[in-house]
């Protein structure tokens, strides 16, 4: 199997986790754990899974240009990134947040354009036109959006800054995966991210009370640190080794899909033929974006 699609299979599974995450995030935070102290738990958690996964390796030295850029990849794909999204995701809605998220592919798109001066091709502009409209459809369908309501706004906002750092963050990390193993990066980077984290989270973690918890929410709180922190950052930044930017950003489309598929599995949504339409339309756009020729970031 070929370094390329090993990526491409990793990126794919991140997004099966992040799909998850939307519910199983909301539902802990329904009294149970404080946005900024989830994260701190999130940070630390999978902070300490990097460095003791990391500990049998051989060490790489960091060049001292290149703590500047873990700092910035720290703030914004793990400090600014999650505080923003829990934030938003516990003053709005989950499919509010999902679509806002949908903005995050054009960011890096326009973003490595003029930064990177990557060609925007056709195939890549309907790719990412065709993954958005599916993913939106897919999300909103004929449920209640409220992008625009006083009651939600304020969430909303923090989900697209969340996007902007997200998207940010996938540009800045690229350069440092060329020149580092993956995961020498992701653990320096989480312990920028984790000093960030530590004056906003600290006292909602010591506010949490974990003898009201059932052992359902306990392991919905292993998930995110486990699964959605820790494997979906790994498998992110090995992706990144091999993919460009846009197209790892692409495969967010494919996170309203899973959500979709959950809910059916689970009999709370009916399969319909617009929601297989939808999903043609995101497996195509993100096709378009990733396996057409193109310069890599």
């Amino acid at each position: 199997m070929s370094k390329t699609t090993k990526a491409h299979i990793a990126i794919f599974i991140v997004g099966l986790i992040y799909g998850l995450n939307y519910l199983i995030a909301k539902d802990v935070m329904q009294g149970y754990i404080q946005p900024r102290g989830f994260i701190f738990i999130r940070v630390t958690g999978a902070s300490l899974l990097f460095w003791l996964f990391h500990a049998s390796a051989k060490a790489e030295k960091i060049e001292r240009k290149d703590y500047l850029r873990i700092a910035l990849c720290g703030l914004t794909g793990v400090a600014l990134n999650q505080m923003m999204f829990f934030e938003g995701l516990n003053l709005t809605t989950p499919i509010n947040a999902s679509i806002i998220m949908t903005s995050s592919p054009i960011i890096v798109l326009l973003v490595s354009a003029i930064i990177y001066k990557e060609k925007l091709t056709p195939a890549k502009i309907i790719g990412i036109a065709l993954g958005a409209a599916g993913a939106i459809y897919l999300i909103a369908g004929n449920k209640e959006v409220s992008l625009l309501e006083s009651g939600t706004s304020l969430g909303n906002l923090f989900v697209f800054v969340n996007a902007v750092s997200y998207s940010s963050y996938l540009i800045l990390v690229k350069p440092l995966m060329a020149k580092y193993e993956a995961l020498t990066v992701i653990k320096w980077v989480f312990l920028a991210g984790f000093i960030f984290v530590l004056p906003f989270g600290t006292q909602q973690f010591l506010e949490v009370e974990w003898g009201t918890m059932g052992w359902i929410i306990l392991l919905e709180v292993a998930f995110v640190v486990i699964f959605t922190t820790f494997i979906a950052y790994l498998f992110n930044v090995f992706a990144l080794k091999t993919l460009s930017s846009t197209v790892v950003s692409s495969y967010i489309y494919i996170q309203p899909f899973f959500a979709t598929a959950a809910a059916i599995a689970l009999k709370v949504e009916v399969l319909t033929w617009e929601q297989v339409g939808a999903a043609a339309f995101i497996f195509t756009g993100v096709y378009l974006v990733s396996f057409t020729k193109k310069k890599t970031v």
